[in-house]
């Protein structure tokens, strides 16, 4: 959530493929906290689909590319984010301030 409070117009939160994942069950645990963040983008009248996880191992590199290309015409059709800042410049001092 702390990316798009700081204007950020996506998020793609990569997880290991369910059943194969060194950190036993992280990868379930970052499904539901993606799934109820999205709940709470939606309540703040952000779109959804600006969030979304993928799960995918880690030799999947020509995967991995599909989806950053297919999230960045999301996010281009979407547009940018309610949330984001005009000055940039003020939001990266800001970012530093915290």
């Amino acid at each position: 959530m702390a990316a798009f409070e700081q204007g950020a117009d996506g998020v793609i939160v990569a997880g290991c493929l369910e059943g194969g994942c060194h950190f036993q069950e992280g990868n379930l645990r970052a499904k539901q906290r993606v799934a109820t963040a999205r709940q709470v983008l939606e309540e703040a009248g952000i779109e959804a689909d600006r969030l979304e996880m993928f799960n995918l191992s880690s030799a999947e590199g020509n995967t991995f590319a599909q989806i950053v290309e297919t999230m960045t015409r999301r996010l281009k059709d979407l547009g940018p984010s309610p949330l984001r800042r005009s000055d940039p410049v003020e939001a990266i001092r800001d970012s530093r301030a915290s």
